[in-house]
This record gives structure tokens, sequence and C-alpha cells, in this order.
């Protein structure tokens, strides 16, 4: 297998992995191999596979599609796809802590093998109203003070002193982390 590289895609026993790592190995004795470390795109748990020169693997197409958040029923949540017009769920439990980001309406990229729905990813940033806000405190002036606030998604997210109910704030999916003020 000498084509593997970063993020491409494999079928292995029905599972979809992208690499994450390679490294080609060349012992002093014996034959070459390649040490890969994969990440499952359904449960995103890591997985080290060694693999022989002559060892075939299957590539996974992942097909991407626009989606929009509708709504939660339950622990499903319900996308719509912006180009068929179908209806697509997914398990909460899927999402991890994104879903505290997930507010209607919000378009994401999903994330398909076989017709099967593998996961959803948000966009990097997101617009949101605060609605709820802790009184700030100055006693610390060392770092720039921070207070937490609540979303409308009802994530708590920490924030700039000036910040307060009603305004609307920029935020970094990926880390959680406040941005700016819109």
């Amino acid at each position: 297998m000498r084509d593997i590289k970063t993020g491409l895609t494999l079928d292995i026993d029905g599972q979809v992995y992208v690499v994450v790592e390679f490294q080609h190995v060349k012992p002093g004795k014996g034959s070459a191999f390649m040490r890969t470390k994969l990440r499952n795109l359904c449960n995103n748990s890591i997985k080290e596979l060694t693999l022989r020169p002559d060892t075939r693997l299957e590539e996974a197409y992942v097909e991407q599609r626009r989606l929009q958040y509708l709504y939660r029923e339950s622990q499903l949540l319900h996308f719509i796809d912006q180009d068929s017009f179908e209806e697509v769920t997914l398990e909460a439990q899927n999402l991890g802590e994104d879903i505290g980001f997930l507010k209607d309406n919000l378009e994401v990229n999903g994330y398909f093998y076989k017709g099967r729905n593998l996961f959803v990813k948000l966009p990097n940033f997101i617009k949101v109203r605060v609605i709820y806000s802790e009184p700030g405190c100055r006693a610390d002036t060392v770092k720039q003070p921070m207070k937490s606030v609540t979303i409308e998604t009802g994530t708590k997210v920490p924030v700039p002193l000036f910040i307060e109910v009603g305004d609307i704030i920029k935020i970094d999916t990926r880390s959680g982390e406040y941005i700016e003020r819109v």
C-alpha cells in the first residue's frame, strides 16, 4: 500500500477511518512496512495499524452534503438536505460537545458513506445571542478579566466583562472560545 497519505478515508471491516498519521519503516533486517494511526469517523476512536507493502485496503468515498439543522426530538437531531430536501436524522450523542453550539437553522456539513450518515461538522465560527450574563468582577486584572454568559443554545461561554445580555457574539466552535462582539 504505497499511496496512503494523511486525510485518506479507508473502509476497514465496514467501519470508515481517516488516516491521521503514517510512517514508512525500513528496518535493517526484514521487509519494509508502514505504521498508521487511524481515526474512526463514527466514534472518534483511534486505531493503530501496521501494514505490509502488499496489503490492499479499500478506499472509502465519503460524500459531503450541505445540511440545515431543524429540531431535536429526544435523542435524535433532525436536519434537512439543502439540495435534495430529504430529512436526515442523527443521534445526539454522535455530535459530542458540539451539540452545545447547534442552533436552529444552522447550516452544517454532513458526511455520508454508502447512504449512512457518519457525522456532521459545524462551521468553525457561529454568531449567537447572549441570553444571560453573570455580573463581572474586576478582581483579576493580570489576565484579561472574563465572566461567564449563557448563549441562546444554553451553553456557557467565557467572555470579556463588557458583553451584556442581548449582544451577539462570534464563537469558535472548535474550542468554544469567544472571538468578538458582532
